[in-house]
């Protein structure tokens, strides 16, 4: 009776041993297999983020109504300016796709080819973002060259920028607003330069990928939401075609060289035509791209808004008539035919000083 009693102790003693280790190798288990599938997860996020996002092809007619939507007289048109185009810009999100960074792009150097790529993409650069941050030119460049490399836009750099070029609306603002009439800072135009032959030499700015598009924050064109946002540098925003047409693989056009000279892609310039509140029809001068303290030559006022007139300022356009000989226009008329060496008169002085300021505000403005 007690050797069975003294088994019985024994017995239950190793079970109990038993149940802990039991306990113990199946906690070690579960340790090990939760390591083993947080493993997994990492390995598996890993990879899904170095392949590139799949995405359905885009069909021809999205294709075309994008084209539309971003040229000629609907790329001009904007829902907003100013602080309220600002506050549309930031409520419109950042695309969450991974940023895929473009393919170097490298030109043949030397000979008449490079000469007139550099001409140009340093124009784009100078003219578009010259007094951007260096991040802010380098962009320019990258989308200059993504463009170029697109089935959607010409194929040679100088075709790119100046694309459009034989009718009113320019794809680049500079090209038909009379930009290049004027000389252009000597020091902006070095570094445009540098940058330009620094793009041309398969320098890549990644932090705007695929961009093929951009606009200023001040301005909400229509086109923005159809286009995938990417990132924002100094005062412009960058966008790239949606889905697959904005992704690397879509980036297919070959280069084909620069067969015109960019003087000879110059458009003649059409003056615009503003009609004032008094039906009088006025040439409008075109917009300077720098401020006054960037170039004393040029006189821009600080509130230009490009060459548009501001109409939320209350401002009203009032040019003095030719015909009419009784106002400001025959004041003006009579100071001039004054010799030079005899005084003015006082009242003549003051029509033509009301006169001029007229003037130089339409010209600022």
């Amino acid at each position: 009776m007690a050797t069975m009693i003294r088994f019985q102790r024994r017995l239950a003693i190793a079970v109990a041993g038993l149940r802990w280790e039991v306990l113990a190798i199946g906690a070690v288990g579960i340790a090990a297999l939760f390591a083993l599938s947080l493993t997994f997860l990492a390995t598996m996020r890993s990879a899904a983020e170095a392949a590139p996002p799949v995405s359905l092809p885009i069909q021809p007619a999205k294709a075309a109504a994008l084209i539309a939507a971003t040229s000629g007289d609907q790329a001009q048109a904007v829902r907003a300016t100013g602080a309220e185009a600002e506050v549309i810009n930031a409520a419109l999100p950042f695309s969450k796709a991974p940023v895929q960074a473009a393919a170097p792009f490298a030109a043949p150097t030397g000979g008449t080819a490079y000469d007139r790529a550099l001409t140009c993409l340093t124009q784009a650069v100078y003219y578009e973002a010259g007094f951007e941050p260096v991040a802010g030119r380098r962009a320019v460049a990258q989308v200059i060259l993504n463009r170029m490399r697109h089935p959607a836009f010409p194929k040679s750099v100088c075709g790119v920028v100046y694309q459009r070029n034989a009718t009113p609306i320019c794809q680049f603002t500079f090209v038909c607003d009379g930009s290049l009439n004027r000389a252009p800072a000597a020091a902006a135009w070095a570094e445009a330069k540098r940058v330009a032959a620094a793009a041309l030499a398969g320098y890549v700015d990644a932090e705007v990928g695929q961009a093929t598009h951009y606009h200023a924050d001040y301005v909400a064109p229509y086109w923005a939401p159809m286009l995938a946002k990417i990132t924002k540098i100094g005062a412009h925003i960058f966008y790239r075609w949606p889905g697959a047409w904005g992704q690397r693989g879509a980036f297919t056009g070959r280069y084909i060289g620069e067969p015109n000279d960019p003087a000879s892609l110059r458009p003649v310039l059409r003056p615009a035509i503003l009609a004032g509140a008094d039906g009088i029809a006025i040439a409008d001068i075109p917009p300077a791209q720098l401020t006054y303290e960037q170039d004393k030559t040029i006189r821009r006022a600080a509130n230009d808004v490009g060459g548009l007139l501001d109409t939320s300022k209350g401002w009203r356009l009032s040019i003095p008539d030719p015909a009419d000989t009784g106002g400001r226009s025959k004041a003006l008329v009579a100071a001039q035919e004054q010799p030079r060496n005899l005084p003015r008169d006082a009242t003549a002085v003051a029509a033509v000083t009301t006169a001029s300021s007229g003037t130089a505000a339409l010209a600022s403005n």
